[in-house]
């Protein structure tokens, strides 16, 4: 027996959550000395990007706002590194060391600006301590300096930007079944019914003049539901070869759903056990003030007690 296929429900696309990582020799691992040379041909910027553009396939960086953002990244550490008088294997390694600590900043939309910046500081020590094969001494004191003040100042200041224009938008769709109430139908395309007379009539769907009403501090939100779901708003139509206009019907108001009993129910015995904690709280509260109003009141009479002795005591003894 053969069944028939299922319809296969969208791959949820895993999010990367915010992960350390660790951090290696990273010289010639994306520019190698031949990638160098070309660059180094010219100082002109459109050959530079063009250049760039090539090696990492960045051709729509002129359309694109992201690969534009890329290529300027890519763009500016080379100048930094051209300016500082970098060789061609601190040139590649410092390169290196922008292009992964971006790829750590964008791999996942969640926060992670604290581990973006311990395997940036990681990167770093790895190039600049001889400790062979995990590092090598490839920058110097200074170098590093300058390495950590230009990228905390270019990139890790404007680190939530980076993370705006490279995170992906993810949306959720969340549905809830709840147990012993049977699954809400889908409303139904069509706009229109036929009336138990056989007259066309509009569908409850779709409102037909309809105006807002006011409410007021009597209405029960319940039955102003309640209204909205059982009376429609009907259309007026005219019989063919017949001048007089047709009599509007109300259909009558549909008895409330079981879903709807249980919700006031819920809802009702909640706001009833809260009011009895504010009551409960209240009375407490009230008790509380009265015995500290009592023992004031008592301790400002024993007081006056007290000297009103002392001072009858004092008018005896001048007699």
């Amino acid at each position: 027996m053969i069944l028939p296929d299922e319809p296969k429900a969208p791959e949820v696309p895993k999010i990367i959550q915010p992960r350390n990582h660790k951090a290696k020799v990273s010289v010639w691992a994306d520019l190698t000395v031949d990638d160098l040379d070309r660059i180094n041909e010219s100082l002109n910027a459109d050959h530079i990007k063009m250049v760039l553009a090539d090696i990492f396939h960045l051709d729509d960086h002129k359309s694109s706002l992201k690969t534009g953002i890329v290529m300027d990244l890519y763009y500016y550490t080379l100048q930094f590194a051209r300016e500082n008088r970098f060789s061609k294997e601190q040139t590649s390694a410092f390169f290196s060391i922008v292009k992964k600590t971006h790829e750590v900043c964008i791999e996942t939309p969640f926060g992670n600006l604290d581990e973006t910046f311990s395997y940036f500081k990681e990167l770093v020590l790895c190039h600049a301590v001889n400790r062979p094969p995990h590092s090598i001494e490839l920058f110097t004191a200074d170098q590093v300096r300058l390495i950590t003040e230009y990228t905390v100042n270019s990139y890790f200041r404007h680190f939530k930007m980076y993370k705006y224009a490279f995170t992906p938008m993810v949306r959720l769709d969340l549905s809830i079944n709840y147990i012993g109430i049977p699954p809400t139908p889908a409303p139904s395309e069509e706009t229109e019914r036929k009336s138990p007379d056989g007259k066309l009539r509009a569908s409850p769907m779709v409102s037909v003049d309809e105006t807002p009403r006011q409410l007021t501090a009597d209405d029960d939100i319940w039955d102003l539901a309640d209204e909205g779901e059982g009376e429609p708003a009907v259309d007026e139509t005219t019989a063919e070869g017949e001048g007089e206009q047709a009599e509007t019907e109300k259909t009558p108001e549909p008895e409330e759903s079981a879903a709807r009993k249980e919700l006031r129910g819920m809802i009702q015995t909640y706001l009833s056990e809260e009011i009895k904690k504010m009551k409960v709280s209240m009375d407490d509260q009230l008790k509380t003030t009265e015995e500290l109003l009592s023992k004031k009141l008592d301790v400002a009479e024993g007081g006056g007690a007290k000297k009103g002795g002392r001072n009858s005591a004092k008018g005896t003894k001048k007699k």
